[in-house]
């Protein structure tokens, strides 16, 4: 279960600079990019107000309101906006890129670079990197939820009259955005940025209202209101951790959409904007709870006058739509790459713009994911309740970029042991405290993302296991290629005109296909061509090195075909390519000859759980047809069955 290995890591932390997406472009643009950077990266985090402070003081381990406990919260929120997202995030694991592309995906390619490792080693960091992928899936589903329900609970603080329409609503506004997801996000992604601008501002703005009349909130930058409130009341501020998380949630995604914006817009955005201004409402929010302890109940939108209450409303039901969006694009993207490296089935990808790869729309994902949604918010009713379920994965995804961002400045920045073992020290500290903070959240909902994480990643390690291990059946059951092209010297089946193309993942030998065509139809083209794709570990595969050809004696070649994980397959395109060394592809006169497994469990000494057999077979059979993930026009294939054990 490991991911490809080809290429090396040639460019170290000061090289990751020049992979900023517009190292040249001018100011203009960065600011820009900034903006757009808002509406997508900052999002989740950006919503966060509606609800970390309100679980802090009013939840299931609600903090007593008094003034060291209310500025040693604040005091935590702004450390962990600062040491988590600030430095590990902003300043430090983005610049661990993949060509420009971020995410732990991007990581854990990074991490399996590493020179010396042994199989054991290989599982281990491809079972971190995965688990933490199946982990966003769980984070995709909770947090449209919790954004929603948070936004419209404000309803309740105009009236309580509007209280039992609360969830009927959000339900309503969450599946108007999964059938939404198909038109794609192209004609409403250039508002978000705007949008999100216009929202931070808005917190900014209403944080600084408050913090006027009681300035003395500013104190809680301190750390030593922090440390205060952990060495009065340890057992609460460890507890308190359980619900200040909620505060950094969507931190990890800055890392994951680096490859749209680039490294420094999102910095920028950030470090000028973006955290001044959410820390500002924080402070805001504590000035008034300080004021009124009855505000405990919904402090965000008690900030707000009571006249603009309601266009409030709307404008973070805006806000949560889009934090909810950008969690959404982002399960459609890793499922994508996931389907490329291999360890997920082939499903529909239906590309939403002519213009940007990067907007896809996965049918399936997309009514799993409301269905999840719907069911989540019909079983928990609050965002109190709700906060239950939010942190554990997002912890325990952060402590997993940790350990592989260890691996990566040690064995591939060169970093010294002293050196690593400081950085891996102070930052998985951070996370431990915050995910053993969560791990008592478990039985009151916490179990939901681990649940769904779990199940994920079982499927996908199901499925790179089986196709592993069906691969190696094929090869073990292929007869080499070399001694079958020497058989046709001495005499062999009728060539006909044509091209014949054989799919084979292994070119060096003799694809089942054409073994049970020649058995068949004892007929072999006078052009063979074995193409092989292979799915690189980095992100996109310039056109220049996308196909490889090898002219072989009788007629044949081997051609290689290369993407990057985020490429769009197109075979016939990369065809069109490989004229230059000496094939020329004609549509018309080629047959493309795809075998078509039928997977058989095998009853003794399998190689495979019974169980995992029957996942993988059921897999298999539901997988999209090669033909349109790869773009082969159906009318020139052929496709031929054959049975195989496992």
């Amino acid at each position: 279960m490991n991911l490809p290995l080809e290429g090396v890591m040639s460019e170290d932390a000061s090289v990751a600079e020049q992979h900023d997406g517009i190292p040249h472009a001018p100011d203009a643009t960065k600011a820009t990019l900034a903006v757009a950077a808002m509406g997508v990266v900052y999002g989740d985090i950006g919503t966060s107000p509606l609800y970390t402070l309100k679980e802090v003081f009013g939840g299931h381990h609600p903090v007593p309101v008094t003034p060291d406990n209310v500025l040693g919260i604040l005091s935590l929120v702004f450390w962990a906006l600062t040491i988590t997202v600030s430095l590990k995030y902003v300043m430090f694991i983005t610049r661990a890129d993949n060509k420009g592309e971020g995410g732990i995906m991007a990581l854990t390619s990074l991490a399996l670079r590493t020179p010396g490792l042994g199989q054991g080693q290989l599982w281990l960091l491809s079972a971190l990197g995965i688990f933490g992928a199946a982990l966003f899936y769980g984070d995709a589903v909770i947090t449209p939820a919790m954004s929603v329900l948070s936004a419209v609970e404000g309803l309740e603080v105009a009236t309580p009259a509007f209280k039992p329409y609360v969830v009927p609503i959000s339900i309503g506004i969450l599946i108007g955005l999964f059938v939404a997801q198909r038109r794609g996000t192209a004609s409403i992604g250039a508002l978000f940025g705007p949008v999100m601008l216009f929202w931070f501002a808005t917190l900014g703005l209403l944080g600084l209202w408050h913090v006027i009349g009681n300035p003395d909130v500013l104190a809680a930058i301190n750390p030593w209101y922090a440390l205060h409130f952990f060495g009065i009341s340890p057992l609460l501020a460890f507890l308190a951790l359980g619900a200040v998380v909620l505060a950094i949630t969507g931190g990890e995604a800055l890392y994951a959409d680096m490859g749209h914006f680039g490294r420094q817009p999102i910095k920028r955005a950030w470090l000028w904007y973006v955290f001044p201004l959410l820390y500002l409402n924080y402070l805001g929010q504590g000035a008034l709870i300080l004021a009124d302890a009855a505000a405990v109940k919904n402090p965000f939108f008690l900030l707000v006058p009571e006249v603009l209450l309601y266009p409030m409303v709307a404008l973070a039901t805006v806000a949560t739509v889009i934090a909810s969006q950008a969690v959404i694009s982002g399960a459609f993207s890793l499922t994508s790459q996931a389907i490329q490296l291999g360890y997920c089935p082939r499903l529909q990808i239906k590309f939403t713009s002519e213009r940007e790869k990067g907007q896809i729309y996965i049918a399936n994902i997309n009514w799993l994911l409301l269905i999840a949604v719907v069911l989540l918010v019909l079983m928990f009713r609050t965002s109190s309740n709700l906060a239950s379920a939010y942190g554990i994965a997002v912890t325990l995804t952060m402590m997993i970029d940790t350990l592989l961002a260890f691996v990566v400045v040690r064995a591939l920045w060169g970093w010294s042991l002293g050196k690593s073992v400081l950085f891996l020290a102070f930052f998985v500290v951070v996370d431990i405290a915050f995910f053993s903070a969560n791990v008592i959240k478990v039985f009151d909902g916490g179990w939901f993302p681990l649940v769904l994480g779990g199940a994920i990643f079982t499927l996908l390690a199901t499925w790179k296991r089986g196709r592993a291990l069906l691969y190696e059946k094929l090869k073990y059951d292929s007869m080499p290629l070399d001694a079958f092209i020497q058989s046709l010297a001495y005499g062999g089946p009728h060539r006909v005109e044509g091209i014949g193309i054989f799919m084979t993942p292994d070119p060096a030998g003799v694809p089942r296909a054409m073994l049970h065509n020649l058995l068949h139809n004892k007929v072999l083209h006078e052009t063979v061509v074995l193409l092989n794709v292979r799915v690189e570990d980095v992100p996109y595969v310039p056109d220049a090195e996308r196909v490889a050809v090898t002219m072989l004696p009788e007629g044949f070649f081997q051609v290689l075909v290369r993407y990057g994980f985020k490429d769009e397959p197109n075979i016939p395109a990369a065809l069109e390519m490989c004229a230059p060394s000496g094939f020329k592809y004609e549509v018309m006169e080629t047959s493309f000859f795809l075998g078509r497994e039928t997977i058989v469990p095998r009853a003794r000494v399998a190689r495979m759980p019974r169980w995992r057999q029957v996942l993988f077979t059921f897999m298999f059979r539901n997988a999209e047809p090669a033909t349109a993930y790869f773009k082969i026009p159906t009318n020139r294939v052929v496709e031929l069955g054959t049975q195989v054990e496992l």
